[in-house]
């Protein structure tokens, strides 16, 4: 799949892509990533790709016209079409949901924003997909472009383990619940703190239900509004709903 990015600021994405074990996705060719400089495609000697809002008020608009050359030049370079995503706060919320689907497709073009925002006109005739990481404000777009391409680049053949791709959080509903490792005991500021015996039973059975409790008993806690999704897409079990109501949730 191929990942084409329009971007003032592309340098923010180089180190990214070279660190970390989803660099065996862009570096294997799996997830094809490629920079558009946005400033290339400015028609002026000062490379200006942004101007003050009609109806006045604070900060900048980015200009319409260079990212439509910028998104022409992107066109003409892919051998096939690939949806426009633009990153906005009023987009859809990023889930694990959207990242499979587009994990599953054939890639996308991503415009990162800046400044007060990008010319109404150029989002309303170009961009499919709106995205938003969460009710924040960053400033700009990509931040949320490298979070999708992580998130999309280890769910690629090779990248990770299938089972670790069933153990994420939210790949079955809820949250993954907690993990340990060496050593079996741990001097903290109270005192010793021992792993789970059952993790050290041997016992498959009994280490995959418990863990399968500590994840609805952390996910009914910590994001009551993932057991209720669950609940609707019949992802619960019998035994889901007694550790819960036994645990007084």
């Amino acid at each position: 799949m191929r990942f084409d990015v329009i971007t003032l600021f592309p340098e923010l994405f180089t180190p990214h892509l070279e660190v970390g074990v989803t660099r065996r996705a862009f570096h294997g060719g799996g997830v094809d990533v490629r920079l558009w400089p946005l400033r290339e495609h400015a028609s002026d000697a000062y490379r200006r790709v942004d101007d003050r809002p009609f109806g006045g008020g604070p900060g900048m608009v980015m200009l319409a016209e260079p990212l439509q050359r910028a998104l022409t030049a992107v066109r003409q370079d892919r051998a096939s079409p690939a949806p426009l995503i633009h990153f906005t706060p009023t987009g859809r919320r990023l889930d694990q949901a959207l990242v499979r689907e587009l994990a599953a497709g054939d890639g996308a073009v991503l415009l990162c924003g800046r400044y007060e925002g990008v010319d109404q006109r150029f989002l309303d005739a170009h961009v499919e997909l709106e995205i938003s990481l969460g009710d924040f404000v960053l400033s700009g777009g990509e931040l949320p472009a490298l979070a999708l391409l992580d998130a999309v680049a280890r769910l690629q053949p090779g990248v990770l383990t299938e089972a670790s791709h069933r153990q994420d959080s939210f790949s079955d509903g809820l949250l993954e619940g907690p993990q340990y490792s060496r050593p079996e005991q741990l001097t903290g500021p109270q005192g010793p703190v021992a792993v789970p015996p059952v993790l050290l039973s041997g016992h498959h059975g009994d280490i995959a239900r418990w863990r399968r409790e500590q994840a609805v008993l952390l996910t009914a806690r910590r994001r009551p509004d993932l057991i209720e999704a669950a609940r609707r897409q019949h992802l619960l079990t019998d035994d889901d709903e007694r550790t819960m109501r036994a645990a007084g949730l």
